[in-house]
């Protein structure tokens, strides 16, 4: 849920003329996949879709890890899929504006007026995340409830007490509460739950087999658990699913995301004025959708991570090319596994990656403090790769960035430069720098 890509067949005259899809380096796809399972920097899920039809699919790691047995990833693997879940939601919401019952005008006050701005705040506005309500994920209390059953009636408590971060419409910043709350309207509209409602709207429509509204993991129902790799693979917490709803609470797998996405393009699912709503940009963000360019491609779809669960799904209109990716572990980012999919499907250069051990660890190995930020940062060492822990949080790898003493972590944008002379290092995410010092023993 954090701050995440068909087929279309031409009638010209009456002439029938199929999209062919084109030769694909399975070999090479095989590589990129291998060496991030060798090097425990993914376990997941991969498939290609052209035309409608799957032509690649391949599966790394595991779905679970002595819990009480070790499980094999497979194509049949179910994953959370988190903000994924979004693009569903968006679904509903446009097959109900099509249908007459509400409109991207609709204010949010018809249905929740204790929400602060709610006789501003537009449905449009929820969808393409310019409504100002404050991500309620970003707050600290959300740590300590997240595993926790929550009613409907809690979360909207919490919701209507969070200051608005900006007046609606006056910029766009992502949200989940926005999707929160338009999951709720399609309970109100439909008199359904969103597990049932989302079922006959959207994934008996799209001919999905292995999607559903979570529930508790079941690893023996082919769902996967998620887990950070620190030396070995740790099993992580699993969120309550009475808490994402339409923000992060759908499962799927790769194969029936990427028929999820081609169902929306080839009108199964919405109509192609909700469609281009969906894909008009505004500030970065579309209607329930994101564009995910690749060169000179121009492709659609929408990421999501819970949890240790990392997923993303995109679909170029133009080449009828859908690609899905869901990681349920690991520090290599499905958007880089995408990257490497698409200049492998399209034939331009890309080396597969190497990751090369830590050499001499042990210098970096300790506790840090920082006089800017109240946060200790603890490095460790298998003797092979080194890992950072932040106050209160769970411990991340660190690869190697190629320059000496400097390691990053893509998932979270982090880098950090090591001066061992000093016995400090430089940690630097989202434009802003902090200098760490050694903690003397």
């Amino acid at each position: 849920m954090k701050k995440s890509l068909i087929a279309l067949t031409l009638l010209f005259g009456g002439i029938y003329q199929p999209i062919h899809a084109q030769t694909v380096n399975t070999a090479k796809l095989d590589s990129l996949m291998d060496v991030l399972a060798a090097n425990n920097k993914s376990m997941g899920s991969l498939a290609i879709s052209q035309n409608g039809h799957i032509i690649y699919q391949k599966s790394i790691g595991y779905a679970a890890i002595d819990s009480p047995s070790t499980i094999p990833s497979t194509a049949k693997t179910r994953y959370r899929i988190g903000s994924i879940s979004k693009m569903f939601t968006g679904v509903m919401i446009f097959q109900l504006i099509e249908q007459g019952k509400l409109t991207l005008q609709t204010t949010l006050d018809k249905y929740y007026p204790q929400i602060p701005n709610a006789g501003k705040i537009t449905v449009g506005m929820m969808l393409n995340h310019h409504s100002g309500l404050h991500n309620f994920t970003n707050d600290p209390a959300y740590l300590e409830y997240m595993v926790k059953p929550q009613t409907h009636d809690q979360m909207l408590t919490r919701i209507a007490a969070m200051k608005p971060d900006f007046e609606p419409g006056a910029k766009g910043e992502y949200s989940n509460t926005n999707f929160v709350l338009l999951g709720y309207i399609v309970e109100k509209l439909t008199n359904k739950p969103y597990a049932t409602a989302v079922k006959s709207m959207v994934i008996d429509k799209a001919g999905l087999k292995d999607t559903y509204y979570g529930k508790n993991i079941n690893t023996g129902n082919n769902e996967a658990l998620s887990y950070t790799y620190e030396g070995k693979w740790k099993k992580f917490v699993d969120t309550d699913m009475s808490i994402p709803g339409g923000a992060g609470g759908m499962v799927s797998t790769p194969a029936d995301l990427d028929k999820f996405i081609e169902a929306i393009f080839n009108g199964t699912l919405v109509k192609p004025a909700s469609l281009a709503q969906m894909e008009t940009l505004s500030d970065r963000f579309g209607m329930a959708m994101f564009k995910t360019p690749f060169n000179d491609k121009t492709g659609y779809g929408h990421g999501g991570a819970i949890d240790m669960f990392r997923s993303l799904v995109s679909y170029f209109p133009d080449q009828k090319l859908a690609v899905a990716y869901i990681a349920n572990g690991g520090s290599y980012t499905p958007e880089q596994v995408l990257v490497g999919v698409l200049s492998i499907y399209f034939k331009t250069p890309y080396s597969i990656p190497t990751f090369a051990e830590v050499k001499g660890a042990d210098k970096y190995v300790g506790v840090y403090s920082s006089t800017t930020i109240p946060l200790k940062i603890t490095i460790t060492t298998d003797g092979a790769a080194l890992f950072a822990q932040a106050t209160g949080q769970s411990s991340f790898p660190l690869d190697a960035a190629g320059q000496p003493d400097v390691f990053k972590f893509d998932a979270a944008g982090i880098v950090m430069e090591f001066h061992p002379a000093t016995s400090s290092f430089t940690l630097k995410q989202g434009g802003a720098q902090y200098e760490f010092t050694k903690e003397q023993k």
